[in-house]
């Protein structure tokens, strides 16, 4: 009997741990779902660098309450903040978005597997960091990853991993070999109907787009080229239908431009020719087919240079330069040169970096400059008229200094002649003491000759 006792009262207790495990869960289900916003952030992965490939993995996951209709995503917004507190918009969806599977799959453009994505962004995500969803200005739901108090660790290079959310914990852990959904169908833009009245037909979206900056000629990989737009209107831009045009090929573009701010977009499935042999054109293509804007970057691109829009002439026509200090999705800045290592300064005559000791610390002696091109010293040529020192005059033939004779017999110096004037006269003497010595030569070798001559003569 005492064993048919215990047993009964084990079989009581575990029936109460199970009941009271249902209810537990159930109240957690409950919580939970009062907690599930209608739209929530699944998974982050602020990307690696990956067998030479940077940004591999990166990517935001949004996910929404199971239901079977689509949801619209209209005034839903991304927003990333970083480590120093600075606030960057990576999407806003536009008005006719709509949610139709359970998670939407966000890819940074520049990522190598940005084609695997319902959306690109263009900013980049950092180790450490916090991403807000907002709707129509609103929080609806919010994560950081710092290692900070009410933070997340922060995500570490060393080791790659996704910060996933178990939305029956609602909470987040780091988790490794995490794969994200992508369903190209739970995401779709519908088409705007027009008001057939064509008075008041609505202007077409791209028409105040433009191109301000391209980074063909990438420092060490392909993905830093970039091509920058900007929204030159009044009003916030929708570049869903508007495609850009290269090398006779269009490729599509997304997202929404607010009035007079940049959008970054990075190539994809082709890719800018780095130096061109002749201008490369590039065009925006707005809905109706139409080209609303056109510009070339041509020949002689340099490695970490971007081909920039620095401003405009008197009559309104664009100034491009080559810059050394690329911004993509910020106003330009035009840098002639490169910026050279400490301990180097560039010379302006090469563009190359050369070693600051080869300009300012080296000496030349008196009479030497420095060639800052060669780093060496030269003689400094002068046109200046030779000055002997005293006790010595210029010989105007040699160039050189000859000592003054002085006359110690004499209450006077001897003046030095001319060079020209004495060879002159010496060479004049000569000429006629020769003539002479020889006519007396020959008067003396004929004298009894000429004296027979002269007798004739005379009679």
């Amino acid at each position: 009997m005492k064993i048919f006792r215990v047993v009964w009262i084990i079989i009581g207790i575990m029936l109460c741990s199970v009941i009271q495990l249902v209810l537990l869960d159930g109240s957690v289900m409950a919580e939970t779902d009062e907690i599930m916003p209608e739209v929530y952030i699944k998974a982050i992965n602020p990307g690696y660098t990956i067998d030479g490939k940077s940004n591999v993995g990166e990517m935001i996951e949004i996910g929404r309450k199971s239901s079977d209709a689509p949801i619209s995503l209209a005034g839903i917004a991304v927003r990333y903040t970083n480590s120093s507190g600075k606030d960057f918009d990576l999407f806003d969806f536009p008005d006719n978005s709509y949610m139709a599977g359970e998670l939407i799959l966000l890819r940074l453009a520049s990522s190598p597997d940005s084609e695997l994505a319902n959306v690109h962004y263009s900013k980049t995500l950092a180790m450490s960091g916090t991403l807000t969803l907002l709707r129509d200005g609103e929080e609806v739901d919010k994560v950081c990853w710092s290692g900070k108090e009410g933070c997340y660790k922060s995500f570490v290079s060393s080791a790659p991993s996704t910060l996933v959310r178990n939305v029956e914990k609602w909470n987040f852990e780091h988790t490794v070999d995490y794969v994200p959904l992508f369903d190209a169908d739970n995401y779709r833009v519908d088409e705007v109907k027009e008001d057939n009245d064509e008075s008041e037909m609505k202007p077409s979206q791209c028409r105040k787009m433009i191109i301000t900056e391209v980074l063909s000629y990438y420092e060490t990989a392909q993905a830093e080229q970039f091509i920058e737009l900007y929204n030159s209107g009044s009003e916030q831009v929708l570049l869903n239908g508007c495609r850009i045009r290269y090398k006779n090929k269009e490729y599509e573009l997304n997202g929404i431009v607010k009035p007079e701010e940049y959008l970054v977009y990075y190539p994809v499935g082709f890719n800018l020719t780095k130096n061109p042999t002749n201008e490369n054109t590039l065009e925006i293509i707005d809905t109706d087919g139409a080209v609303v804007y056109k510009m070339s970057y041509p020949n002689g691109q340099r490695k970490g240079t971007a081909y920039a829009l620095i401003g405009y002439d008197a009559t309104g026509g664009e100034i491009w330069r080559t810059t050394y200090a690329p911004t993509p999705g910020a106003g330009n800045n035009y840098q002639e040169f490169r910026t050279c290592e400490a301990g180097r300064v560039i010379n302006e005559a090469t563009g190359n970096c050369v070693k600051v000791t080869s300009i300012t610390e080296k000496i030349c002696q008196e009479g030497y400059y420095l060639n800052i091109l060669t780093g060496r010293c030269k003689k400094i040529e002068t046109t200046t008229e030779k000055t002997c020192k005293e006790g010595y005059y210029l010989n105007p033939e040699t160039g050189r200094c000859r000592k003054i004779i002085e006359n110690k017999s004499a209450d006077y110096g001897i003046e030095p002649e001319k060079f020209e004037e004495k060879s002159s006269f010496v060479a004049l003497y000569a000429v006629i003491g020769v003539i002479t010595v020889g006519m007396a030569y020959l008067i003396y070798e004929f004298r009894h000759s000429i004296a027979k001559a002269w007798r004739r003569v005379v009679k």
